[in-house]
Order: structure tokens, then sequence, then C-alpha cells
């Protein structure tokens, strides 16, 4: 299919149309056939003697009567590989008998940052599509609060201020961006890597440190180190080859990219948690038929609690396996040095949490993140905003 009758189908039109958009709408349109041109090949049944030996056609077997295309989370890992993809290829296939199929494509293949993935849910050129709270927080930062770094150190807070938070957040990404929330997802804590001794947060000083979002920057230059905003694809490559000192990726995931062949040193801090948002085009969720929506509002949120129970196991399982604890069952052995988080740096990361990290999300936002936060994580974290300057 050529790209003028690709953006025909999606309805980009005008030179304004950024390429990226253009292309990612081209990928979805011819990598994902539609049910309406999909025909049952007949095949050939043998008879019984009885019946002349007279071969019939099978029936033809009913194409599905809606395909979706789903962009999913990043690939390799096990929420997309354990969970999303058998979830929309072949649980939603056998849960509406047939009717209802999906094809789905991780969001690093889709040919597109992950900065521009909400605008074109917005727009409806991806009408399903997971978007990483670390890639709003510069141009989205009022969706980002609950994903600050060094907010928190463990799951349960994590959970704790998403209780409190989801409400605004569904409300906002309808009113302001016409996108359904569908699910909330996590990947495993976000931890440090490190190719040098550390026995402490200090000990980043003028460290190059691999980071995925402007707001991750903040904290770690709050130490003196100096970040390195990567995509996730580009840091095994950055850690092998000595341009990263350090890096802050998931638990597991460093280790199914093979950080701990890269570096000696793990220090296990939840610095974010990779929350990501699961969401549809709202025009796109409503054109649906209602007994698909009624099916996946009644098993998004299974998968997702699935998700968060496999974070949680494989935080822990990250941990065991880079350092090469016999806990690891699920990763590859490693052999870094396991540094504990001392009271000193807990203190740390909470001063650096309250006069660094909201000082800046406060200032990429502005008012109404201050009305945010004191509406929501605020009073259930017991995190006052600081004062104004």
């Amino acid at each position: 299919m050529n790209l003028r009758r690709c953006a025909s189908l999606h309805g980009l039109k005008g030179t304004g149309v950024r390429m990226a958009t253009l292309l990612l709408a081209c990928v979805l349109c011819t990598a994902i056939p539609q049910a309406a041109a999909q025909t049952a090949t007949p095949a050939q049944a043998s008879v019984s003697a009885t019946d002349a030996n007279v071969s019939q056609p099978a029936p033809p077997v009913a194409p599905p009567e809606l395909r979706l295309r789903v962009v999913g989370g990043l690939a390799g890992l096990t929420q997309h590989t354990q969970f999303e993809a058998p979830f929309w290829t072949r649980d939603l296939p056998r849960l509406s008998h047939g009717r209802f199929r999906a094809d789905i494509v991780p969001f690093d293949r889709a040919g597109v940052p992950g900065t521009e993935m909400l605008r074109l849910m917005q727009l409806g050129v991806v009408p399903f599509g997971t978007v990483l709270m670390s890639s709003l927080a510069v141009q989205y930062p009022q969706y980002a609060a609950v994903d600050l770094p060094g907010l928190h150190p463990d799951m349960g807070q994590l959970r704790a201020s998403l209780e409190v938070f989801r409400p605004h957040l569904e409300k906002a990404l309808r009113d302001e961006m016409g996108i359904e929330l569908l699910a909330l997802y996590a990947y495993t804590a976000q931890v440090l890597f490190c190719k040098q001794p550390l026995k402490e947060l200090a000990d980043l000083r003028d460290r190059r440190v691999r980071v995925s979002s402007a707001a991750q920057g903040d904290f770690f230059g709050a130490l003196q180190a100096r970040p390195q905003r990567l995509p996730f694809a580009q840091v095994a490559a950055s850690m092998a080859s000595g341009a990263s000192d350090c890096a802050v990726t998931g638990a597991m995931s460093g280790n199914s990219i093979g950080l701990h062949r890269h570096s000696t040193h793990l220090y296990p801090m939840p610095i974010t948690w990779g929350v990501a948002i699961f969401g549809a085009n709202r025009a796109a969720w409503q054109a649906l038929p209602d007994d698909l929506r009624t099916l996946l509002l009644a098993e998004l949120p299974r998968l997702e609690l699935a998700i968060w129970r496999s974070a949680e196991h494989e935080t822990e399982q990250g941990v065991a396996c880079n350092v090469g604890s016999p806990r690891c069952t699920a990763g590859r052995q490693g052999a870094m040095k396991l540094v504990p988080v001392t009271k000193q740096d807990e203190a740390r990361r909470d001063d650096i949490l309250r006069t660094v990290v909201l000082p800046s999300w406060l200032q990429r936002c502005g008012a109404q993140c201050a009305d945010i936060w004191q509406r929501t994580i605020g009073p259930a974290r017991g995190i006052a905003l600081p004062a104004a300057p």
C-alpha cells in the first residue's frame, strides 16, 4: 500500500502531518489484515464409499466480526511476551468464541518515539496503545505524577498513590485527550546497574548515568551525576562500550538484555517503577460493539492484576539473578555485588524528591499540577508541596 493510500485510510491530510505519524499509520495499515478481506480456503473432505466417493467442500470458517489493532509494551519483556500478546492474540478470540481478534505490536517496534504515543492515540492513529509515564515527563507532566523518581521505595506505597490518583487520571485523559484509560501496568523496579564500585548514592558524582526521562535526570542531577537519556534498546550497547558508567532500568529487564555481564554492582533502591498507561482513543472505544466493551472491561482488570503480580515477583527475581543467588529461577545467573541501601540514602532519596524532583515537576507543569498533588497524592502520602521560591 502506498503512503497516499495509507494516509487517506487514516484521514491524515496536509503537509503538516509528521512523517513519523504517517509511517506508523502505514505500518498498522499494511501489517494487520482487515477482517473484511479474509476468506477461508475451502478444504476438500473425503466421504465414505456409500456416498460414491464424492468430495464435498467443508463449510467456510467465518472471519472474525472485528479485528483490533493494539500497540503494546516493550518488546521482549515479560509484560508483552507472557501477558499482553497472549491476551490479545489468544484469549480474546477464545473468550469471544472467535467473534473478535486482535493484532499487537510492541511500541518500541512501531517506529515512533514513546513521546509521540499519547498524541497518536488522541488522533486515533493508534486506537489502542500503551504509554510509559516516563515519556510524558516533559510534554504531559500532569499525567506522570504517580511515577516521579524517589516517590515510591516499595510497591505497596506505589499502589497507595495509584488508588487516589487513578480517578483523576481517568477523568483527565477522557476530558483533555479523548482517551479512555483501560489499565495501568507496572514494570519491575527501576534500579541502578553500575560498572564501578559504589557504596552510596554520593558515589555517583560525575558518573554518566543512563536515565529514561527528564524527571530521572533531575534525580541524578541532584547527586551531581551526569544523566544520559537513552531509549531502552540502546542501554546494553552503551554500557558494554563504556559510554555509560551506570544505567537505571528494570531489575529483570536489565538482566534480560545482559547488564549483569556489563556491570559489577547492583543498587536495588527503586528509583521509579515504570508505570504504563494502556488506553483507547475514545471514539474508537465507543464504536466497539457493546458486548466487546463489556468483555474488555471485565478482562483487562484481570490482565492488569497479573502484570502487577509478575512485576513484583520479577523485581525479586531480577535482583536474585543479577547477583547469582540460588533463588534465581527466571533469569540468567550473574555475579554482581548487591549494594545494601542505607538509611542515610533513604533519607537522601526523600530529600531529593522534596527539594529537587517535585519543584522541577511543578516548574514544567505549573498551577494545575499543584492542584492535582494537593487533591490526590500529597495528602495520601503525607508529602506537602515545597514552598514557592
